[in-house]
């Protein structure tokens, strides 16, 4: 892709072509049952996720900053960095060489839309947590477009000791573990990588939900808990662009009733379970921090459609799904949140 063919970038958007094994996780509609229902924590929830995703990450924690408490961002954009336009998608995705995105305008509009009572305020997000990562090889997604995503939040009032950024390890365009997937440099489906730092593997899922959580419990060698599939479609209507399931991984604390957290994971473009099998479910390393730390993972999911027009299942960004895209009034925005409503209906 040609970092100044931005009639072309429409198709890229944040992720790749990713082709995969069919879904081995998949479940039909009228099988997959609704979200259960657990005790939560209060103002508990945390989301992250990898560039589509990642771009979605940022825009719940602006659009709900008063209940997400912290964001982790691997190779995404600043809030509303595509004003509602495909062609901008290149400039935030850092692909136009000598054009930024702007971080200053995005910080405006962000307190436009507080100011029409359509995200929360933005004084909430002082008190959040970022987790902001760029691999020095990625080829997707330029270092431009993230040190934005830096500048943004600081612009917002979020102390520079709440904002961890790390551009120094050598990934392509992936989410990194300590062992599953491509080399670390790789920029290839399924954008899962493994890299070492300091002869360590390094453990990205880890890394985020600590610096967003605090101290954890350590990651379990094997699970106890259970991955389900959900009836999506039950909270994310068809003109969302979702799929008609989803998944859920539920550890036995949260099973038994003890109060539980939440950490949304969202998956990049055409990395959903329909694309790339149980891969970014279940080989990320999400399930594992998860089992003793009492934490409930959510993984939505938005398939390639053509109505709204999105032929590589890519998060909505730049409003494919309508003007309201980065507000709570967002069609994807209120999906996702209305799943973590569900899930705080304790049983």
């Amino acid at each position: 892709m040609r970092a100044n063919n931005l009639s072309g970038l429409a198709l890229a958007l944040a992720c790749c072509a990713l082709t995969g094994p069919s879904p081995s996780l998949a479940a039909t509609p009228s099988t997959a049952p609704d979200l259960p229902g657990f005790t939560l924590e209060p103002d508990s929830t945390s989301v992250s996720g990898l560039s589509s995703g990642a771009f979605m990450a940022v825009q719940l924690q602006v659009a709900y900053s008063a209940s997400i408490r912290g964001a982790g961002v691997v190779a995404g954009g600043p809030y509303y960095c595509a004003a509602g336009q495909l062609a901008y998608t290149g400039i935030c995705m850092g692909q136009v060489p000598l054009v930024p995105p702007n971080a200053a305008l995005m910080a405006a509009a962000a307190r436009r839309y507080a100011s029409l009572k359509q995200i929360d305020a933005t004084s909430h997000l002082a008190q959040r947590r970022l987790y902001v990562f760029r691999g020095t090889a990625d080829s997707v997604v330029g270092r431009s477009a993230v040190d934005a995503t830096v500048s943004f939040f600081q612009q917002m009032g979020v102390p520079d000791s709440q904002v961890r950024y790390v551009h120094d390890i050598p990934a392509g365009h992936a989410l990194i573990t300590p062992t599953f997937g491509n080399a670390c440099s790789a920029n290839a489906a399924p954008y899962i990588s493994h890299c070492e730092v300091h002869g360590h593997g390094y453990d990205q899922s880890g890394e985020l939900l600590a610096h967003i959580l605090g101290p954890l419990q350590p990651r379990a060698t094997s699970l106890a808990g259970k991955l389900l599939t959900f009836r999506q479609r039950t909270y994310a209507p068809a003109d969302t662009g979702m799929a008609d399931n989803a998944f859920l991984y539920v550890p036995p604390s949260c099973a038994a009733g003890q109060p539980c957290r939440v950490h949304v994971a969202l998956h990049g473009c055409q990395q959903s379970a329909d694309q790339v099998g149980k891969d970014f479910v279940a080989d990320t390393g999400y399930n594992e921090w998860a089992e003793h730390n009492r934490l409930l993972v959510l993984y939505p999911q938005v398939n390639a459609s053509t109505r709204p027009y999105n032929p590589k299942g890519c998060w909505d960004w730049w409003g494919y799904t309508g003007s309201a895209y980065a507000t709570r009034n967002g069609a994807q925005m209120k999906a996702i949140r209305a799943m973590v409503d569900a899930l705080g209906r304790a049983r």
